[in-house]
């Protein structure tokens, strides 16, 4: 989705000196009504058509929506490549474990200390690093 952003980010400052170009010309000589210079100019020339209303829109979209997702995935892509043994981490289904060994796509958890019970989840899967408690705080100051 982020090529279809940046393409049009790209086609609206292609079009964008175009359209001014040619509002400055057709300004000073379109005759208006009863013979009077045409009015207007620049403003119709950018909103009397929808390309720049689309491109604002696809820009704003593109800066309020696309960019932050950009910007979550990465952290959570440098999060599961810096996982280590010994790190406590949750799960998306909500599995709490220490890591006890790591492989290139998956991760053996310990989630039972007395009986030693182990688990393989895949590396994605992964959704926090740090304990139950620490997420708990975590939540708890970001709601106050």
């Amino acid at each position: 989705m982020t090529d279809l952003a940046d393409w049009a980010l790209g086609r609206a400052l292609v079009w964008l000196p175009l359209v001014l170009a040619q509002a400055e010309k057709g300004a000073g000589n379109a005759p208006g009504p009863g013979g009077a210079q045409g009015g207007g100019g620049i403003f119709d020339a950018l909103f009397g058509n929808m390309m720049f209303p689309l491109m604002i829109t696809l820009m704003l979209m593109y800066f309020l929506l696309m960019r932050p997702e950009q910007r979550k995935r990465k952290e959570q892509e440098q999060l599961l490549a810096n996982l280590k043994d010994n790190d406590h981490v949750i799960t998306t289904g909500g599995i709490c474990g220490v890591i006890v060994g790591t492989s290139k796509n998956s991760i053996v958890l310990r989630v039972d200390d007395k009986t030693g019970t182990k688990i393989k989840v895949l590396r994605s899967a992964i959704y926090r690093v740090g304990s139950p408690d620490e997420a708990a705080e975590d939540d708890a100051k970001a709601t106050k």
